[in-house]
């Protein structure tokens, strides 16, 4: 029981710290909140993704190029152009470290106000920390694990973020139903979307790509945006009135 709530605890304050700061802040900007509120969720995403760390700087900007170039050869992860989900996940790495360490040649708009402290995003991304996270994950599974096939849940706790994000660049792509014609293969996945937190609602998402509520049918129900709105109404951020437009 011990360990099957640990999963299940780790992959949602991943998820979280996904959609919320990396998506929906960091490359969207659908909300504005302080610089201090800013490190705040900075740590959060450190200590919630662990070894898994996604500089919000990188994700920022690459997501915003995925939206922009979807579905064709500039698109920094798209299944149109990978052989299988490994190939996709190797690809992204790659482009992830040049965007991540200002190897790429980026146009300056997709950059624009895109979070980036320096300090945390090195340290995140260090080896010495991803291995510091993964002994922990390892450690706890020793202490409490009582069958053998627990441990397969293992290199999940390892890759959590890259995990989360082929659900939906990989699946997301391929399966599902559209509410709306877009220029790309953008599907919601789920119908309900108890497992990505409102993000496999991907179809909606290419289409009102600044909207805070990315469920839009009665039955989509996005567990993100209650979140969002006690945190506005906390006034820990600052929910942007019209965020029906895209951030460009």
């Amino acid at each position: 029981m011990a360990i099957l709530l640990f999963f299940v605890a780790h992959w949602y304050l991943s998820l979280f710290s996904q959609t919320f700061f990396l998506h929906r802040y960091a490359a969207h900007q659908m909300f504005t909140m302080s610089k201090g509120w800013e490190k705040f969720f900075y740590v959060f995403t450190l200590i919630t993704q662990g070894s898994s760390f996604l500089s919000p700087k990188a994700y920022g900007i690459m997501h915003r190029l995925h939206h922009a170039y979807a579905d064709t050869e500039n698109d920094p992860h798209s299944p149109s152009y990978s052989s299988n989900l490994f190939d996709m996940m190797w690809k992204t790495k790659k482009i992830y470290n040049d965007v991540l360490y200002d190897r790429a040649d980026i146009d300056p708009k997709f950059k624009k106000n895109v979070p980036n402290w320096m300090f945390l995003e090195k340290l995140g991304d260090q080896w010495l920390m991803r291995i510091f996270w993964g002994t922990l994950y390892t450690l706890f599974y020793i202490k409490f694990a009582t069958s053998p096939w627990e441990y397969a849940l293992l290199p999940i706790h390892y890759l959590m973020g890259p995990v989360h994000g082929v659900v939906i660049n990989w699946f997301a792509h391929k399966y599902g139903y559209i509410n709306f014609k877009v220029n790309d293969t953008a599907k919601n996945l789920l119908p309900f979307d108890f497992l990505m937190m409102g993000e496999s609602y991907h179809n909606n998402h290419h289409k009102l790509g600044g909207r805070a509520n990315f469920g839009v049918k009665w039955h989509e129900f996005d567990p993100t945006y209650p979140v969002i709105l006690l945190l506005n109404a906390l006034h820990i951020i600052k929910l942007k009135k019209n965020n029906d437009l895209n951030y460009m």
